[in-house]
């Protein structure tokens, strides 16, 4: 008996040190997933979506686009104004701390997708730094960061950029035509645009590469199918954007090419073109070409806009939230930032503008571009006319002319009979100094026709050799090298009418226009006499007279085809005869002598 109850006695603390033991382990089970739940939760509250961002029409905004700055280095015509922009003052615009502290809010609340814009972001300082801040979100829950830019700085910096966090890029080029560039542009650089697209393409570190083309009648649809034969080989996505209005881009109904109809154009070249699956809210209609590497999209926010999936924000260079491209109503987070206020009073500021959405922009007729600020700028809430100042002119536009060291008086002439003089400017040249193409889409297709002449001025055995007339002079050499040449008038009237058909090749800032008659006439002259004349012979002076009409249907006149018509007509003369005579002939008196329609009127010069 009292060996059994020793035995008890000493098991008791056995006992109690199993089921302590068994006891602690529960307790320390129960922490551990008191603490994995409590995380949990925190992961959970983190990433949940927040009502901020849900507008009216249960639309949920999770792509945030953060412009860096106002500043660019191209001048495109629909971004910026030709006038120029004012540019906010350097303490309005968001400091890195201020662009980070709202892109951790916006993604708290919701946002997986971060783009970057400008102006140009790639001109913004410490962008790497930008970018690198921005991918430390991404356990907050932030997936992708993008850059919208137009590649003239980047090729050099973009692998930074990506080791950084970049994860997609859209890059803007609306021309494969170096020269149409500089006109579309105000500034050179199409080669540095095309090695940063190369450097892209050959970035394994980027998940996209899309091109944005911005399409504008008359100036470079007729590029469409090249842009297209770029997917063929390459892993890009070609995105076809409908011409947008912003103040001062001037924005014509008529200048908008409908994305259908470039459907249309490209499926008449590619019959089997198919549609492609979109991304989930993406702005853009994807289709791919069978055997094409890369696909093409077609961004129609004027002809089919896609609001009621529209999932973007859009925080400007100088903190404004703007909900809506279209829409002039802003809000500023940075001046309530700047005040002190908490995270919580940002969010439910941004919950206000999101509210006040609208369930989709005003149709292309009506959208107001007199209150919304440039694209460029993407900014405040007020009309920023006020503001608005000249870009400064070169120093040649501001300063008269310099010719062998004398200053000359400035002179404008614009020909036109219903000019007055306080309307007398160089047409080709806007506001800022650069160069540019009259725009002539709100002009009625009209008849109109130019009629110019010029002469070349050749000796007497020259002449003779034209002709057939007198006795030629000269070595035999240097005239059979002329003869063999073929008929001097006749190859010379045939490379002027090809020469008036290729008039807006020649000259950058001319329109294409579709001839319907060109007419050339060459026809040797004497006893024509010249102030200072080079090649006057006994008082007499030979000459071959070049004449061109042109005529066509169109918005502008032809007077630059005749001119053209007639330059190479007697530069061709020139070429032909130049073994015999290269040193006495000379070209002069171009002149239009006549032209019929037009806002200016008949013209016909005084003999």
């Amino acid at each position: 008996m009292n060996y059994q109850r020793a035995r008890w006695l000493s098991a008791i603390p056995r006992i109690y040190s199993n089921r302590l033991r068994c006891y602690s382990q529960s307790i320390g089970e129960a922490l551990a997933k008191t603490k994995a739940q409590s995380k949990i939760a925190h992961i959970d509250a983190q990433n949940s979506f927040s009502p901020a961002l849900v507008d009216s029409f249960q639309r949920k905004h999770d792509y945030l686009r953060i412009s860096l700055t106002e500043r660019c280095n191209l001048r495109c015509f629909y971004c910026m104004p030709s006038e120029g922009v004012e540019l906010s003052p350097a303490d309005h615009i968001l400091t890195e701390d201020e662009i980070i502290r709202l892109a951790t809010l916006f993604v708290r609340c919701g946002v997986t997708k971060i783009r970057l814009t400008g102006g140009e972001p790639t001109v913004r300082k410490g962008l790497e730094v930008i970018i690198r801040r921005l991918n430390e979100l991404r356990p907050l829950g932030l997936q992708s960061i993008g850059m919208t830019t137009n590649g003239l700085a980047l090729h050099r910096r973009l692998n930074g950029f990506v080791e950084n966090g970049l994860t997609h890029l859209n890059l803007s080029l609306d021309t494969l035509d170096p020269f149409k560039f500089e006109i579309m542009t105000r500034r050179p650089g199409h080669d540095a645009v095309l090695r940063s697209l190369d450097a892209a393409l050959r970035n394994p570190g980027l998940r996209t590469v899309k091109l944005n083309v911005v399409v504008v009648k008359g100036l470079n649809d007729s590029e469409i199918l090249d842009f297209v034969k770029l997917t063929a080989d390459r892993d890009i996505s070609v995105r076809f954007i409908e011409f947008m209005p912003f103040t001062g881009n001037k924005w014509d109904k008529a200048k908008m090419v409908p994305s259908s109809q470039l459907l249309d154009q490209i499926t008449r070249e590619y019959p089997l073109i198919t549609r492609a699956p979109d991304e989930l809210n993406d702005t853009a209609r994807s289709w791919k070409i069978p055997g094409h590497v890369g696909s093409i999209g077609f961004i129609s926010s004027m002809s089919d806009h896609f609001c009621s999936s529209c999932n973007r924000l859009r925080l400007t260079a100088d903190g404004q939230i703007k909900v809506c491209l279209f829409d002039a109503k802003e809000v500023s987070l940075r001046d309530e930032m700047r005040r002190g206020a908490s995270d919580a009073d940002l969010r439910g500021l941004i919950g206000l503008a999101v509210k006040g959405k609208q369930e989709k922009h005003a149709g292309m007729e009506d959208i107001n571009v007199t209150t919304n600020r440039p694209m460029i700028l993407i900014g405040e809430i007020q009309p920023r006319k006020s503001r608005v100042r000249s870009l400064p002119r070169p120093h040649l536009a501001t300063h008269p002319y310099l010719i062998d060291d004398k200053i000359l008086p400035r002179i404008h002439r614009r020909w036109s009979s219903s000019s007055s003089q306080s309307d007398l400017r160089l047409t080709h040249i806007g506001a800022n100094g650069r160069p540019c193409m009259v725009d002539v889409g709100s002009k009625d297709a009209t008849r109109r026709s130019a009629t110019a002449s010029g002469r070349i001025y050749i000796p007497k055995s020259t002449y003779d050799l034209v002709t057939g007339s007198g006795h030629a002079s000269g070595t035999d050499e240097a005239f059979r090298k002329a003869r063999r040449k073929g008929d001097v008038l006749t190859v010379a009237q045939l490379a002027a009418i090809m020469g008036c058909k290729r008039t807006s090749d020649l000259i950058p800032l001319c329109h294409p226009l579709q001839i319907s008659n060109v007419s050339v006439t060459l026809t040797p002259e004497r006893n024509m006499r010249q102030a200072s004349p080079p090649s006057i012979q006994s008082g007499l002076a030979y000459s071959i007279k070049c004449t061109a009409t042109v005529a066509c249907e169109g918005k502008t006149g032809v007077e630059m085809e005749a001119l053209t018509a007639v330059s190479v007509g007697l530069l061709t003369v020139w070429d032909m005869l130049k073994a015999v005579a290269g040193k006495e002939m000379t070209i002069g008196e171009i002149m239009v002598t006549h032209k019929t329609g037009g806002k200016s009127g008949d013209f016909t010069r005084n003999p």
